[in-house]
């Protein structure tokens, strides 16, 4: 259906119809304009709640238990879902927004045109138009002046006191005025010729013309808007199954959790190594009591029983070592920090294997990252070797020197840290050997103990634990072979840290056997190794400096430890 043929005097109404439909296509491209933003938005928001809860540790501190890293895995996803919105707002933004637009101005200028050249074929008409009323108004005056002038000739003619100038002056003036109204009549006839063809012209061809323009013009906008309603819908759909990716990989992350592999993730990370404490030992108080056979009633000490167990305020009161055995157990307290050592002797036996075996494999790596540069360098210098317009040979030898320097450094922290890693896979089974000899000793045929949880057959040698600074006990000879301490401190690797003491007295180590160790009152010390029964701890000062002090001389805190978990005082 023609707009030309139907429609030929709706100019009005067709001007408003198509302004009418501009105007909802730009209202169409304001939605998408909103909608797009909808979309930015949302994508933003999602990245920055992404970036909130993504780790910001580096990679060696993430926790590796599956539920964090299916929760990393989902966060990941929901990252590339952002992505993917973003990619819908851009879609939205190009291909519909954008091409809206651009098309919005063409129309616009395209119905501009159209209808400057309706106008114009109207006001051609409208011309003819006055001209033709033009010449009929003149002709219409014209026979109106011949009618007149007939009728004054005609009353002058039958006027028998007319003169004959007077006829002749009215005849001629008729002749006139009839000549002049007979050229308006062919010159009204013209214009009116003229107008009826144009106005036919007016009809049939321009405004036909015109409005077929203007209804492609208002068809192709509609096609348009078609058109974008499906680049609307496809922005949409075309992410739909890389977000039906993203989602299948949140549900594969949630079905990758599993619960018995972080159990055994906890227990790899702080597995100790060392063996669960054992019973305590009885401590029997009442050994310098002695009853008579018949009436029960406590006898005297003799004087140089008292003298040999010390001064009476040394006996241990039992209700301040039960405090003090509390103070040990730290299995839901706060353990005791240790610093930071090269060798990880910080560490308990496990962690520490672990963090040696660690290091050596970052150093095997970093050494085959120079093995490989350092064979990359030799081919190079071979090449420059056989063609030097392509290099000077020497010109390389400064690093490779360099990598092979590098090289050397490597090995020998490869070597330290096997080492470390060798000496704590036998420490482990050779500090059960020492329990068990220690073990052995604790058990004497009498079954007598000393307050420190040392053994002794003689009464004499028995320790007490002082509570009062003032008077300190002596400690028996720890070792009969002076060279004995020398023995073990020839060994290059150091002890495992099992624990912690605090000096009660302090302790010069001058005139004692060789192998003992100087401390201050109150100074904080490590214990490397605990007392085996002869009444000696061996302990390692922050300095780095190891040897024995007396046991009862300290207050000593141990670590998660097999055997003789007990508060020395």
């Amino acid at each position: 259906m023609s707009w030309g043929t139907e429609l030929w005097d709706q100019f009005d109404n067709l001007e408003k119809h198509t302004q009418w439909g501009i105007d909802f296509l730009e209202r169409y491209a304001k939605f998408v304009k909103e909608r797009l933003e909808i979309e930015q938005n949302y994508a933003k928001q999602l990245r920055n709640l992404v970036k909130k809860y993504c780790p910001k540790r580096s990679k060696d501190e993430e926790p590796r238990f599956t539920s964090c890293l299916s929760f990393y895995s989902i966060l990941n996803e929901l990252n590339d879902y952002a992505g993917q919105r973003e990619i819908v707002a851009e879609e939205m933004g190009h291909k519909v927004y954008g091409e809206l637009m651009r098309y919005s101005q063409d129309l616009k200028g395209e119905r501009k045109h159209h209808l400057q050249e309706g106008r114009k074929a109207q006001q051609y008409l409208d011309q003819c138009w006055k001209q033709m009323d033009n010449s009929k108004r003149k002709f219409e005056r014209e026979c109106k002046e011949a009618e007149k002038s007939q009728m004054t000739y005609e009353r002058l003619d039958n006027d028998i006191n007319a003169t004959k100038s007077e006829v002749e002056k009215a005849k001629a003036q008729y002749y006139l005025r009839t000549h002049t109204a007979d050229e308006s009549k062919n010159e009204y006839a013209a214009q009116l010729q003229n107008f009826n063809a144009e106005q036919w012209k007016h009809f049939n061809n321009a405004i036909p013309h015109i409005f077929k323009n203007l209804q492609d013009m208002d068809q192709r906008r509609t096609v348009k808007l078609g058109e974008t309603y499906r680049s609307f819908a496809e922005a949409e759909r075309r992410v739909i199954p890389i977000i039906s990716k993203c989602l299948e990989g949140m549900v594969s992350a949630a079905k990758a959790v599993d619960d018995r592999r972080d159990s055994g993730i906890v227990v790899e990370s702080f597995k100790s190594g060392f063996e669960p404490p054992g019973d305590f030992p009885f401590e029997d108080f009442s050994q310098n009591l002695s009853r008579t056979g018949s009436d029960g009633t406590i006898s005297n000490t003799p004087k140089g029983e008292r003298d040999r167990d010390g001064p009476p305020g040394s006996r241990p009161d039992p209700k301040h070592a039960m405090s003090k055995t509390k103070n040990k157990l730290w299995l839901f307290g706060k353990k005791p920090k240790a610093p930071s050592l090269e060798d990880f002797s910080h560490l308990p036996p496990e962690q520490r294997r672990k963090r040696l075996q660690q290091r050596i494999d970052e150093l095997s790596k970093e050494l085959q990252k120079e093995m490989d540069q350092r064979d990359a360098l030799n081919k190079m210098k071979d090449v420059y070797e056989k063609n030097p317009q392509m290099g000077d040979p020497s010109s390389l030898q400064p690093k490779i020197s360099e990598t092979i320097c590098n090289m050397e450094k490597l090995r020998s922290e490869i070597h330290k840290n096997e080492t470390w890693l060798s000496e704590v896979e036998g420490k482990q089974s050779s500090r059960g050997d020492r329990r068990h000899s220690a073990d052995n000793h604790h058990h004497t045929p009498q079954g007598r103990e000393s307050p420190e949880g040392s053994y002794t057959d003689d009464t004499s040698q028995e320790h007490h634990t002082p509570h009062h600074r003032s008077n300190p006990p002596q400690p028996g000879q720890p070792i009969s072979d002076p060279h004995e301490f020398d023995d073990e401190f020839d060994d290059d690797d150091p002890l495992p840290v099992i624990g912690h003491c605090k000096a009660l007295y302090s302790f010069d180590g001058k005139g004692q056997n060789e192998g003992t160790l100087v401390m201050a009152e109150d100074e904080v010390l490590y214990i490397i190794e605990e007392d085996k029964g002869d009444g000696w701890t061996r302990a390692r000062k922050q300095s780095g400096e190891e040897g024995y002090v007396p046991t009862s001389y300290v207050e000593i805190t141990l670590e998660k430890n097999s055997k003789g978990a007990v508060t020395y005082i």
